[in-house]
């Protein structure tokens, strides 16, 4: 995939290998779970990194700038030499964006857990990232602060002090002198209080208190709420390029907000039918362009796409454009719509290519283009089979998440047995990679790639046939390994500069260069 639509040189595939584990499972550890991973998000740059839990956990970590063997970059850059460097995070700061409420008018439980990050821009220095939950949005701002401490204090430590003046009950009888109605007058003291007295010497030997600083500290800070804008679980935040504004997505409606307004939002999408019954489908994911501001997409839970104007109207009730892939006549059955429903799109880095990501695929579409997706990769082709097990287990509505690289030249999503596949999506290219999230991620590498790559004028129908011959039913894929169902890759990012991969394998964040 060329970004900017002229002819690209196949890339060759890549060798992937593993960078480092955060919060790695000794053998036979049960893993609570509010340690889960719930969401991955590398900033624009590439040099921080954040995760959020299902206990309402934000963690930060940020790029150190080493290569390997411990050589310190920039010394390799004034040599003038070439190294096999490769980009390593060390752990930065966490805090805790949410805590488990309670909806009293409806008798529900908000869980805490972090459903989607989103960095935001930063100034002075500071951090600003977005988190959410079910159904409140926070704006955080992540920033250095020296710590101060009152030193050069005019007081022995021994003595016990009270606002800076040793108390005269401390004071040594001799130096009282009594009155005649049984009580003391301190002889030391030079004012009116009987209460508080200076040390020998008098107001000359007073030193006052001096406040310096010392280590500095990292203090998360929730600038802004937004709440009570959703009557269903938010399941997108995207930021606007204006830098100004913000979507926040539910099942039936998309809001549209001011970062400086948290009291208010404008609805911009709702897909909310006047009689519930007549619900055909929900909204499952939202995102703006990465450049224009006025242009945003949203998925569907019935395999489309639609790309929204807001210069169109205020309210968007119908889209610029529908991308959709219509099913051949004959192929719909009971659990087509469900395996059709998109868990996940995301803009390319140029703005002209939505990946979306299926129960099935993985499908790359070209936004000029509205006849159907330019790519199909097949991901849970294996799994066809077994349906209806995967009904019956709700496996089937896991909900996995999609990635591009920065170049555009790959895509990459998440499937179970805590793998992660690799696709190049350039035209020509045959790359498609299948990699566990462990120290040895190569334990199980693809034999046929499971793909498709189409121009303009080819036809898609009849692919599944050709390649479905090199499946596997029952307990195994496509290589003859058994995959597990209870351990699935559902979240995943890709460097924006760099090929490395940020995953999360329940309570452990994975990444991977190449």
């Amino acid at each position: 995939m060329d970004d900017e639509g002229g002819a690209a040189m196949t890339p060759e595939g890549l060798d992937w290998k593993f960078s480092q584990v955060f919060g790695e499972r000794a053998a036979g550890e049960e893993v609570q779970e509010v340690d889960i991973i719930s969401a991955i998000e590398f900033d624009k740059t590439g040099n921080h990194l954040a995760t959020g839990d299902r206990g309402g956990r934000v963690v930060l970590f940020e790029k150190t700038d080493r290569v390997d063997h411990g050589v310190h970059r920039r010394v390799l850059e004034g040599m003038d030499c070439s190294s096999s460097r490769h980009p390593e995070f060390r752990y930065k700061t966490e805090f805790q964006s949410h805590e488990p409420e309670f909806d009293y008018l409806k008798s529900l439980e908000i869980e805490e857990k972090i459903n989607k990050i989103r960095w935001c821009q930063t100034a002075n220095s500071a951090m600003f990232l977005l988190s959410t939950n079910d159904k409140t949005i926070k704006f955080w701002k992540v920033q250095e602060k020296k710590i101060k401490q009152i030193s050069n204090l005019n007081v022995e430590p021994s003595r016990p002090t009270s606002n800076g003046f040793i108390s005269s009950s401390n004071v040594p009888t001799s130096f009282k002198a009594c009155s005649a109605n049984g009580g003391c007058i301190d002889n030391r003291l030079s004012c009116r209080s009987n209460n508080l007295s200076f040390l020998p010497g008098g107001i000359t030997s007073l030193r006052l208190p001096m406040v310096t600083s010392h280590e500095s500290s990292l203090l998360a800070r929730c600038r802004r709420t937004y709440a009570h804008a959703h009557d269903y679980h938010i399941n997108s935040i995207s930021n606007n390029s204006d830098g100004e504004t913000f979507i926040s997505a539910d099942d039936l409606r998309i809001n549209l907000w001011n970062f400086e307004i948290s009291s208010q939002s404008f609805n911009i999408v709702d897909v909310k039918p006047a009689n519930m019954e007549d619900l055909t489908e929900v909204i499952t994911s939202a995102e703006f362009h990465p450049s224009h501001c006025n242009m945003l997409a949203y998925s569907s839970s019935k395999g489309s796409i639609r790309l929204l104007d807001l210069r169109q109207s205020a309210l968007c009730d119908t889209h610029s454009k529908l991308f959709e892939e219509n099913e051949p006549p004959g192929s719909k059955s009971f659990f087509t719509d469900i395996i059709s429903s998109i868990s996940d799109i995301k803009f390319a880095k140029g703005g002209r290519y939505i990946l979306s990501r299926d129960y099935m695929t993985l499908k790359l579409w070209d936004i000029n283009m509205g006849s159907g997706p330019v790519a199909t990769f097949q991901v849970h082709e294996h799994l066809r089979p077994k349906l209806c097990d995967l009904y019956e287990n709700d496996s089937i509505f896991d909900k996995f998440e999609c990635c591009l690289s920065g170049d555009g030249q790959r895509v990459a999503t998440g499937s179970y047995s805590n793998t992660f596949r690799v696709f190049g999506c350039s035209e020509g290219s045959s790359e498609a990679t299948t990699l566990e999230a462990t120290k040895n991620p190569a334990r199980r590498q693809i034999q046929t790639p499971p793909r498709f790559l189409r121009s303009p004028g080819n036809q898609s129908h009849g692919v599944n046939k050709r390649e479905g011959s090199d499946y596997n039913s029952g307990g195994v894929d496509m290589n003859g390994n058994t995959f597990d169902l209870s351990t699935k890759l559902l979240h995943l990012a890709w460097h924006p500069n760099e090929n490395s991969i940020a995953c999360a394998a329940s309570n452990s964040l994975y990444m991977y260069y190449a």
